[in-house]
């Protein structure tokens, strides 16, 4: 079984290493797009067209189904994705986890870059699932370029901006952005005597690589690692060093040193 996985840089590590976990013995292709990124200044055509070149180079690959790991191109990009690749390669998008997060009510508060933050797409999702809670758009202006950079200052600064516009008593928090589930432990702490105590987060690696598992069909589950294949704007590279930074990125290359 192989599983492709495109993002406009290392937002992708949390999805890939859920499957990881999930299943061992997939292959894995991740394409990213560094001459390119990031996405989100650019107009939702220049998103697809970002995202449409590194779908297209991972499908070289021939994976059995293909994780579009970032919610900004989920809501740009994935119509066109789907038309272009679809039926022979299934098309899973990463969309913000409201509908969980707001069934017990109380107060949620989304997560997400500028770009998503306020999109007819999301606002879409918060008055279909949003249901009885009160829900709070939380804009989170270079959070996820600091990760990306795994720019340690920049990402503190980042947290603590968006953790001070966080509703008080907030019950629930989406992590709306691929990007910031790399750093969930660091948002935790910055809206720790802020949000409810054991605040749950909902993130989107988890369903997206059980989704995807699901969709990439039944082959049975084989010994040892899958191999791993990394992809910079369609070239043939090496994980980005940055990934070496987060825990998602040390189990993902964990393979390259096997």
């Amino acid at each position: 079984m192989k599983i492709a996985l495109v993002d406009s840089g290392i937002g992708l590590l949390a999805a890939a290493a859920a499957l990881r976990t999930l299943r061992p013995d997939a292959d894995l292709v991740i394409s990213s797009d560094p001459d390119g990124m990031p996405w989100g200044p650019r107009t939702p055509e220049g998103i697809t067209e970002r995202a449409l070149a590194c779908a297209l180079a991972a499908a070289e690959h021939r994976p059995d189904a293909l994780i579009v790991a970032c919610n900004t191109a989920s809501v740009h990009a994935l119509e066109r994705l789907r038309a272009e690749l679809e039926p022979g390669i299934p098309v899973i998008g990463t969309v913000p986890a409201i509908k969980p997060a707001a069934a017990d009510g109380g107060k949620v508060a989304i997560w997400a870059t500028p770009a998503t933050t306020g999109s007819p797409y999301q606002r879409g999702l918060i008055a279909e699932f949003g249901g009885a809670a009160e829900v709070t758009e939380v804009a989170c202006p270079g959070l996820a370029d600091a990760v990306e950079r795994a720019d340690q200052a920049a990402i503190d600064a980042a947290v603590a901006d968006a953790a001070s516009r966080t509703p008080e008593g907030t019950t629930a928090l989406v992590l709306g952005c691929t990007h910031y589930e790399l750093v969930d432990e660091r948002i935790r702490t910055a809206l720790a005597g802020r949000a409810v105590d054991g605040l749950p987060f909902h993130g989107s690696a988890d369903a997206v690589a059980a989704q995807a598992l699901r969709r990439a069909g039944t082959a049975a589950a084989t010994p040892g690692t899958g191999s791993l294949t990394v992809l910079h704007t369609g070239r043939t590279s090496a994980l980005a060093p940055e990934a070496a930074a987060y825990a998602e990125g040390r189990l993902i290359a964990a393979v390259l040193s096997h």
